[in-house]
This record gives structure tokens, C-alpha cells and sequence, in this order.
């Protein structure tokens, strides 16, 4: 009756263990996902930024690029972010 009380308390701990581990994972990734938004919005502030910058010396052109610059880095981060995040909910 011992061995049976052990082994039911050690499955019990199992399974408990796996299903907050599996929580764990979901949060992780809802971080990460959250990160890379973050980064993705800063790149673009940067460029928008930088491309004012730009305007008020009169150099239209490069306003433009710096602003294409900023998409594209905030663009990339999000992809990172949301490449962490699909990570994190395939190892759980």
C-alpha cells in the first residue's frame, strides 16, 4: 500500500511539474513576442528621428531613406521576436 501511495504522490508532482512548465513556456513567449514589438517600434522612431533631422536641413532624399531604414530594422526586430516566440512555444 506504501509503494502505491509513493508512486500516485511521484505521478501526481509529474504531472503538476509539466503543466506549470508548460505555462512557464507560453509566458516566455508572450514576452518575447512583446520584446521584439518593443525593439520593432524604437527602430522606427529612430528612423522617423533621424529623417526629421533630415527635413530640416533640406535633405528630402535622405529623410526618405533614413525613414525606409527605420521600417525596415523595426520590420526585422519583429520578425525576430515573433521567430523567439514560435522558439518558445515549440520547446514546450
Amino acid at each position: 500500500m506504501r509503494t502505491f501511495i509513493i508512486a500516485a504522490v511521484a505521478g501526481f508532482c509529474l504531472l503538476t511539474g509539466l503543466s506549470l512548465s508548460a505555462g512557464a513556456g507560453d509566458t516566455k513567449a508572450k514576452i518575447e513576442k512583446g520584446k521584439g514589438e518593443l525593439k520593432g517600434d524604437l527602430e522606427k522612431m529612430k528612423g522617423e528621428t533621424k529623417a526629421m533631422k533630415e527635413e530640416l536641413k533640406g535633405n528630402d532624399t535622405k529623410a526618405e531613406m533614413e525613414r525606409a531604414k527605420g521600417k525596415l530594422k523595426g520590420a526585422g526586430e519583429r520578425a525576430k521576436g515573433k521567430m523567439k516566440e514560435l522558439k518558445e512555444k515549440a520547446t514546450d
